[in-house]
This record gives structure tokens, C-alpha cells and sequence, in this order.
């Protein structure tokens, strides 16, 4: 059987495990044939495969897994029903995440309940890959028990590579458990030469992420040049990897029509956040790539505005939310508290020079990520005040190099 995917097809066989799970084996080219398989043990995660949760990394990694095996032409993902919530299921997996909206992290929230912090098992997994025609494998994954299991039940583990994923801030304490209390290495990815390297680490960038009950945490990046002009920063894995830390990125209607941004994490294995445009005018075309399907979308604009193309909008899928206007275009504050009534916890502020100063003069801006490339500018300045009548100070400094540019990072201290 052959399932077409996004990443190739993939011919497709299942096994019915003892205890009644069917394990899935997605296969590309001959793995029986001499030499170790590109494999990956998938273990089954609904939330993270199907609904693409924040809590975990899992739908990143399947994901990375299939376009890897898709790239080599020859290797297996066995994807492992049965295995939710490290197989405790999925009604436990859910119970658990109770107790860590309560402060547990996932090892001591499975125990609280009286579950095993993993209960997996690999060896039906080996027999599946033995059945297959696989008898050595150079394994994805970053749980050293996967290689473990798969020895000891026959299967050679020539190489583990670990994959890596770019951490969400939701995810961050889920990763870090993981590799301190449950042995996960760390996902560098230098075993195998054909795998993205290490994902840029912008946690110290971002700062302490803490959203207010009536706005998000708000963090305003762009990239300027040495005399202060707006500077090109397409294709920056940093950029990419602050976009996959954050629950949404926000630009105005100006950089959307001057740029034509896609707006998604495509550098670094991560999710793509929320895309949020600021169209008073509700002018933006609707063939800007902001509202492909890759990627969530919501347009805010102000009252009245044309009620065909609102209606056009929606209809592909797109979010339009009316709102009052402000000094300096759409009222960014009542925007910012309709995202965090949305449930957006943290907001990642891109442009353009407008937005960002309209972000700076209304005070809403708690974290400030300059990238300065190494040039003079002759195009507009990074910033316009607007408004802003009273200095702001900048405090608790980040420097971070990335090829030849220098990212800074600080806190807004308000007046």
C-alpha cells in the first residue's frame, strides 16, 4: 500500500502487535537490502501529531523524520500506536497535564497519579523492523532507551542522531526534563551529517516570558543597520527561531504589501505561530503569501472596513477581528488584549517602522532584540517615536553573535 504524503510517498505496511496496537511503518526505497537504515521510532502523540499542541516537540519531530527518510530515499519511520503519553495513554496523558498546569514537571506529574514515568517498550518494535527486512539502523531519536530497546532485541544501532527541534516557550520545561531527568541527549544532530544542525537558542534573547492578564508578552525584533535604517533580514535562522519560540508574530499591512512574508519557521525545525497583519484598510491582497495555508492567520482591521473582502477572508480560512482605531492606526492595545483573551501568551512584534514605533510609544513592549548588520543604510529609519514623549531605559543586556551580525537583546523598563 502507498500513502502519498507532503514529503513523498511512502510505501505502507501495519503490524498488529500482541496486545492489539497496530504499528505503522512508513517505507521508502529497499531497507532489506545490505547497509544500515535511516529509522525513526515514532511513538504516538495525538496532541502533538494531529493537533500540533506547543507542550510537547513531537509533531516536529515526525515531521522531520519523514522529510529526512523522503531526502535519503531509503529508510523507515515506524510510527507506534499505543505509546501515548509515553505509554501511559492518552486519558492519563491528559490527567497529567493537570498536574503540570499545577507545577509538576512530566516525569513527577506521571508519578503523582501512580504511573511509571515511561512505560514503553520496544521490542515489538525491533520484531516489526526485523520483519521488514531491516537488521541495522542509524536511529533518529534523542532517547538513548529507543537504541537500547532495539539492541536488545536484535537490532544493530550503528549511529543515534538526535533531531532537533527549536524549543517553544510552552515546551521549554518539557525538553529540559527530558534530557535532566530521563537521559535524552541533547539535540545536536552531529552524528549524521545530512540532518539540520544544533536549533539557535534564543531563550536568553527572548528573556523571561510572564503574559499579563490583559495583554501578552511582547517582544519587538527587527534588524537595523550600524547608522540605524532598517536592514534585510530574510532567511535569518535566529529570526526564524525566535518566530518558533513565540505564540504569534505580528507585522502591519505596509511590510506585508513591501515584502510579501510567509511569516513561518522554515530555517529551523519549530512551529509556525499565529500570523497577525494590522489592515486598517483591510487592503492587503489576498494573494499575499501571510494567508497560505501553511500557517494560521488573523487580520485585524478597523470597523466598517470592506465587507466583501472580510467576507472573502473567511471564507479561506482567514481570522478577521474588527477594531477601534488609536493615535497611530488600530488601537494596539485593545488588539494585544483581544490575543491574550485568544489564549496568545507571548507575541513576537516584526514591522514594520510604523508598528514598531506605535509598539514602543503605547508601552506595551517588554523585550527589545536589535539585530545590527555590519553596514550603512541609505532606507528609512528602524524606528519612528511617533508619540513617545519619555525616554525609555533598557535594561538586563543580551549579546548573541550570529555569522557577522550582532543580535542585542534587553528589557523595556517602562517610565
Amino acid at each position: 500500500m502507498v500513502i502519498p504524503t507532503p514529503y513523498g510517498e511512502f510505501n505502507t505496511r501495519v503490524f498488529e502487535t500482541a496486545q492489539g496496537h497496530p504499528y505503522l511503518a512508513l517505507i521508502k526505497g529497499d531497507v532489506a537490502s545490505d547497509g544500515p537504515v535511516l529509522a525513526r521510532l515514532h511513538s504516538e502523540c495525538l496532541t502533538g501529531d494531529v493537533l500540533g499542541s506547543l507542550r510537547c516537540d513531537c509533531g516536529v519531530q515526525l515531521r522531520t523524520a519523514l522529510r529526512r527518510v523522503a531526502a535519503e530515499g531509503r529508510g523507515v519511520v515506524l510510527y507506534l500506536t499505543g505509546q501515548e503519553g509515553r505509554g501511559i495513554g492518552l486519558v492519563n496523558k491528559l490527567r497529567a497535564y493537570v498536574e503540570q498546569d499545577f507545577g509538576a514537571d512530566t516525569v513527577d506529574a506521571n508519578l503523582r497519579l501512580g504511573l511509571p514515568a515511561d512505560r514503553r517498550d520496544y521490542a515489538d518494535a525491533a520484531h516489526v523492523l526485523g520483519a521488514i527486512g531491516v537488521r541495522a539502523v542509524r536511529l533518529m531519536s534523542n532517547n538513548p532507551a529507543k537504541a537500547e530497546g532495539l539492541r536488545a532485541n536484535g537490532i544493530k544501532v550503528e549511529a543515534m542522531a538526535a533531531i532537533p527541534t527549536s524549543a517553544h516557550h510552552r515546551n521549554a520545561g518539557y525538553l529540559s526534563t527530558k534530557a535532566n531527568r530521563m537521559g535524552h541527549v541533547a539535540p545536536t544532530g552531529d552524528e549524521l551529517a545530512e540532518l539540520p544542525e544544533a536549533p539557535v537558542d534564543v531563550s536568553r534573547l527572548l528573556g523571561d516570558i510572564e503574559p499579563r492578564d490583559d495583554r501578552p508578552y511582547v517582544v519587538l525584533s527587527y534588524a537595523q543597520t550600524v547608522d540605524g535604517r532598517l536592514a534585510e533580514r530574510a532567511g535569518d535562522k535566529v529570526s526564524h527561531a525566535l518566530r518558533a519560540a513565540s505564540d504569534a508574530v505580528l507585522v502591519g499591512a505596509e511590510t506585508v504589501e513591501r515584502d510579501d512574508p510567509r511569516l513561518t519557521v522554515r530555517l529551523v525545525a519549530g512551529a509556525s505561530p499565529l500570523r497577525v497583519v494590522l489592515d486598517p484598510d483591510l487592503g492587503t491582497t489576498p494573494a499575499a503569501r501571510v494567508f497560505a495555508d501553511d500557517a494560521a492567520t488573523t487580520v485585524y482591521t478597523a470597523a466598517g472596513a470592506d465587507g466583501e473582502r472580510a467576507a472573502a477572508l473567511r471564507a479561506s480560512g482567514v481570522g478577521v477581528r474588527e477594531m477601534p482605531n488609536g493615535p497611530d492606526g488600530l488601537d494596539l492595545g485593545a488588539v494585544l488584549k483581544d490575543l491574550r483573551a485568544e489564549g496568545v501568551r507571548s507575541v513576537l512584534v516584526e514591522g514594520g517602522a510604523g508598528v514598531i514605533g506605535a509598539a514602543l510609544a503605547a508601552g506595551v513592549v517588554d523585550r527589545l532584540v536589535v539585530a545590527m548588520a555590519p553596514s550603512l543604510g541609505a532606507g528609512s529609519a528602524a524606528v519612528d517615536m511617533g508619540r513617545a514623549t519619555e525616554e525609555l531605559r533598557l535594561t538586563n543586556r543580551c549579546a548573541y553573535i550570529a555569522g557577522e551580525d550582532v543580535i542585542l537583546a534587553w528589557d523595556v523598563q517602562k517610565p
